[in-house]
């Protein structure tokens, strides 16, 4: 039971999601601290609040701070452009690369002039009516 264990954690695919999700989280946290110290004082500037976390509403005595969720969806936002536009679109462009359509392969016949048969490239006679035929390409 310990082995199948073993083997189910070595295996490439869980390896690889394990690492994702760790540089995810990290990552996240670099975009995090990008949107709170750097872009959401800039955007601030621009609208006149200090911080998007210092807005709220009240309703009947709650408090709603939508500023929260404001950081947090702007913060998705950097997040899935970075991902989409540093990620995704150069994979995308590296495996249409790699996944070209094959070079299609040169001619191993060609059509006789006279009775349209397919005869091999290199024939100098067609072999159904016996008509001389000329070069590689007739």
């Amino acid at each position: 039971m310990l082995s199948g264990f073993k083997q189910f954690i070595l295996r490439g695919n869980v390896v690889d999601l394990a690492v994702g999700v760790v540089i995810g989280a990290a990552f996240g946290g670099v975009v995090t601290a990008l949107t709170k110290d750097l872009l959401t004082p800039l955007i601030a500037a621009l609208v006149g609040k200090p911080d998007f976390s210092q807005i709220a509403f009240a309703v009947r005595g709650t408090a709603f701070p939508v500023g929260d969720f404001i950081n947090a969806l702007v913060s998705f936002l950097l997040i899935a452009a970075t991902v989409y536009f540093f990620v995704v679109t150069p994979l995308n462009a590296l495996m249409a690369r790699m996944h070209r359509a094959p070079k299609p392969a040169d001619p191993t016949t060609k059509k006789c002039p006279e009775c349209l048969s397919e005869i091999p490239i290199d024939a100098k006679r067609c072999s159904f009516c016996t008509q001389p035929v000329m070069g590689r390409a007739a």
